[in-house]
């Protein structure tokens, strides 16, 4: 990220938080924005994709807490100072010295004078982390227990393709400050034994005065880089979920190593399976005769394969049976249980052999009354 970009863009306006927002708050506010306008929402919208690739380049920053507060620094020290320098007389800088044609070790190239903007003096430039990638998919409840590989679409930071990164124009190049020589950095005294050590004035600390700015970049020298990667979902993954992918996220500048892609997941309920941990449950009715005198009943798995609960006689209404290894996949290459919570269910219509039936049953019972304790408790309550 260049000085430029943080001097001139309101990151914060873009994700439509407060500057001094929570880190959740940005979080959820990107999510809403970034869903609402994602290409594969809006296809062929090119006003949608532009407006995700800024949503995407302000979460970039301000997700980050060591990003986000070296932004608010610069965005405090220069004020609304733009990018470009002075047209003061300076050396002309040749794109033979970017590339090292000239030979020997490139110093003074291009590339040197890329580095932070507090690089102390320094002109070379030290490896940089690309920035971390976020994104969200969908699955379904079976997806999820399986896993699958999807096909997302990414928006990261890279440098600018029509210029390579110098914020130039094409057919011009960058000079080289003429005030602080290309290191980015002053020093000014007052007379006295102290001197300060601050970022360039000209040149806003980037060591380069670009008199022709990019048009596509606007002189930052930096752009947004879209593209379709393949990830691979583990299988047993849980709604709400995310992902971290290694090296997946926005190339590294200047030999750093790539940044990770982090992916949220969504996971659709299943119409019979529910889940706990690595757990799946399951509600299955079962008739009074079966509670009361035991049996012997067929159970759907998720893996479609049915298998066979046994009932014990006097089962009570919404007791829970457990069956090994039917759940869903969990560290280490265990698997959960499926836990099968059965309900009692009253018939709703008897024929005339079903109610002699019943009836003969509370002949039998006798005097049984389930409901007496209430009724003892609710007397000693009363004595």
């Amino acid at each position: 990220m260049s000085p430029s970009d943080w001097v001139e863009k309101d990151f914060y306006k873009v994700l439509g938080v407060s500057k001094d927002a929570s880190a959740d708050d940005i979080k959820k506010s990107y999510r809403k924005l970034a869903r609402a306008n994602h290409p594969d929402s809006n296809p062929g919208d090119s006003a949608a994709e532009e407006r995700f690739k800024e949503i995407s380049e302000a979460y970039s920053v301000l997700s980050d807490a060591e990003h986000r507060k070296e932004y608010d620094e610069q965005r405090t020290l220069f004020g609304s100072g733009g990018f470009r320098g002075p047209r003061s007389s300076g050396r002309a800088y040749d794109f033979g010295d970017v590339f090292g044609s000239r030979g020997g070790s490139g110093q003074g190239g291009l590339n040197d004078l890329f580095g932070g903007i507090f690089g102390g003096g320094r002109t070379r430039s030290a490896p940089r982390r690309g920035q971390d990638v976020e994104t969200e998919s969908s699955l379904t409840f079976d997806e999820a227990i399986e896993g699958m590989t999807v096909s997302l679409r990414l928006a990261s930071d890279e440098a600018c393709s029509a210029c390579a990164g110098t914020g130039a124009r094409a057919g011009t190049v960058p000079r080289v400050c003429p005030n602080c020589e290309g290191s980015g950095m002053q020093t000014s005294s007052d007379g006295g034994v102290f001197a300060m050590t601050e970022p360039c004035r000209e040149c806003l600390g980037r060591g380069l005065v670009v008199d022709d700015p990019c048009p596509v970049c606007h002189g930052s020298g930096r752009g947004v880089s879209n593209r379709v990667i393949s990830a691979r979902i583990p299988a047993g993954v849980k709604d709400g979920q995310k992902i971290r992918l290694r090296g997946k996220g926005g190339p590294g500048e200047h030999g750093g190593p790539d940044g990770d892609l982090y992916i949220l997941v969504h996971v659709s309920p299943h119409r019979l399976f529910g889940r706990k941990g690595d757990n799946l449950t399951l509600t299955v009715p079962i008739r009074v005769d079966e509670a009361a005198l035991g049996a012997s009943i067929a159970v759907p798995t998720l893996d479609g394969r049915p298998v066979t609960l046994k009932i014990p006689p006097s089962t009570p209404n919404g007791r829970t049976f457990r069956i090994k290894g039917r759940g869903a996949p969990g560290r280490g290459g265990t698997k959960g249980d499926l836990l099968v919570t059965v309900e009692v269910e009253t018939p709703l219509a008897l024929d005339d052999a079903a109610r002699a039936a019943m009836e003969a049953f509370r002949d039998a019972a006798g005097t049984y009354n389930p409901r007496e304790h209430l009724l003892d408790e609710q007397a000693g309550a009363r004595g």
